[in-house]
């Protein structure tokens, strides 16, 4: 207490040395300013001396920086006008307004050696045009540094900068404010904005808040807030319950007035239908139309965007004769596309199906017809080799035959079929590998070579045609493992 009351004694007297030992240094009397020195070192009170910006040269400079930061490998530069008596204080405050990077975050390396705040750029060789300097920008998260105490901070410094600039004295430093301190909310770990406890979700980004976090018991949210939230769970409610009435309708009604863009007519509250997918709105007319006339099995919204009609929307719009058309449709265009469909050969039976490699027949469940899926046929007591020749006998006087001997032949020419080389029954490889057996006489081929696997001493014995593997060479070039 005695030391502080006797410094604030000094206090006047200290200024005035300090001021006049400013005119005495700046005139270059030395004897003088030796004098105010000893005079002022007596009274012991914290001085520091600066030299006035009007020593250095005035023009601005072009200071090349490379900007980086822990993240990246690379730095980027950029071009900021400075001028020489700048001190690295100064720096950061203007690269804080220019780029928006606080000043504690902010380390400048010049000439290898780290800068202090109280240094000028002169004092670091900074003096010409396209000299270097580099600044690396510390993790904000790392340094206990959110947007929210960022912009505190600025406002902060708005209201003292003026009033500090203003009263203290040229040749004191002010001393440092103290910390402020930590205030309530969690800071998002993506954007390190600072929100309040009960925030769920970030404000600026929407990132989550942490799972870890514990609202503090002693935080009382604002009345407006428990008002919102009260707002909010009967507007969720109200949400919820118009989505259950709007899942329940088949065909959505539109809400507000509006124009079909198919036809251009003007559609009333309740009298044109949003699509689910798109929400996209026609009038009924149209949307029945462009069912009735759609050639795929899926209807394109007309739009032409890529949602499709539900079946929940077609059933609703088209009548039971319509439908039943359109499913026929859907039908016939998904036995059409299929790879592997076969269709019955009952006369005018619509049953078909998608078939397997190892079934050979089809028992059709609206005729009840077994169909051979090898001979394309229904052959009725009697094998395939019996009613190949059969066929063989009746192509002569019957049309029918004939047809299919017709195509029979085309699918040997076409390679989609071959003759067994055993019995010489005609078999087809509809999928799969290379191997395939003779439903007659059991004969195990090779595909690609059109010869038996097998020699008459069974498996092993490479005599019969199909050579796979001998010598672990492929026996053919196209070749897809027959053993």
């Amino acid at each position: 207490s005695h030391l502080v009351t006797r410094g604030l004694r000094f206090l006047p007297a200290a200024e005035a040395l300090a001021l006049s030992l400013g005119e005495a240094l700046s005139s270059g009397d030395a004897q003088e300013a030796a004098s105010l020195c000893q005079r002022l070192s007596q009274l012991s009170v914290p001085v520091s001396v600066s030299v006035g910006s009007q020593a250095y040269p005035q023009d601005p400079l072009r200071l090349w920086v490379g900007v980086e930061d822990a993240q990246s490998d690379n730095y980027i530069p950029v071009t900021v006008l400075v001028s020489p008596h700048m001190t690295i204080a100064q720096l950061k405050d203007k690269i804080s307004l220019d780029f928006g990077f606080a000043p504690s975050l902010q380390r400048w390396v010049i000439g290898k050696r780290l800068a202090q705040d109280r240094e000028t750029l002169f004092s670091h060789g900074i003096c010409h045009n396209g000299d270097k300097a580099f600044l690396f920008i510390l993790s904000a998260c790392a340094n206990h540094l959110t947007r929210h105490q960022l912009r505190l901070d600025q406002d902060q410094q708005r209201i003292e900068g003026p009033y500090l600039a203003h009263t203290a004295s040229p040749l004191e430093t002010p001393p440092p404010l103290p910390p402020k301190p930590w205030p309530f909310g969690w800071a998002c770990t993506s954007c390190t904005f600072l929100n309040k406890p009960t925030r769920p979700g970030c404000e600026m980004c929407g990132g989550e808040r942490p799972q870890d976090y514990v609202v503090p018991h002693v935080y009382q949210p604002d009345q407006w807030v428990r008002r919102m939230e009260k707002q909010s769970m009967t507007l969720k409610q109200r949400n919820y319950m118009h989505f259950l009435a709007v899942e329940d309708q088949n065909l959505i009604p539109n809400s507000t007035e509006t124009d079909c863009p198919i036809c251009f007519s003007s559609l009333q509250p309740g009298e044109g239908v949003v699509l689910r997918e798109c929400l996209h709105t026609f009038c009924r007319d149209c949307l029945k139309g462009t069912i009735v006339n759609s050639l795929d099995a899926e209807v394109s919204c007309p739009e032409a965007c890529e949602s499709k009609l539900l079946d929940r929307e077609i059933k609703v719009l088209l009548t039971e004769e319509e439908l039943q058309r359109f499913m026929e449709l859907r039908l016939s265009i998904a036995e059409s596309r299929s790879e592997h469909s076969f269709h019955c050969q009952t006369p005018n039976c619509r049953g078909w199906c998608i078939y397997e490699d190892e079934v050979d027949e089809f028992h059709c469940e609206l005729c009840s017809e077994n169909n051979c899926i090898l001979c394309r046929a229904i052959h009725k007591d009697m094998n395939c080799k019996d009613y190949q020749d059969d066929l063989r006998i009746r192509a002569e006087n019957d049309q029918a035959a004939q047809q299919t001997r017709q195509m029979l032949e085309r699918l040997l020419q076409s390679g989609e079929a071959m003759k067994c080389p055993r019995c010489d029954v005609i078999v087809q490889k509809k999928d799969g590998c290379d191997w395939i057996c003779c439903l007659m006489c059991k004969t195990e081929i090779c595909w690609v070579t059109k010869q038996a696997r097998w020699g008459p001493n069974g498996r092993g014995d490479t005599s019969g045609g199909c050579r796979c593997q001998v010598g672990h060479k492929p026996c053919h070039p196209n070749c897809q493992n027959c053993h």
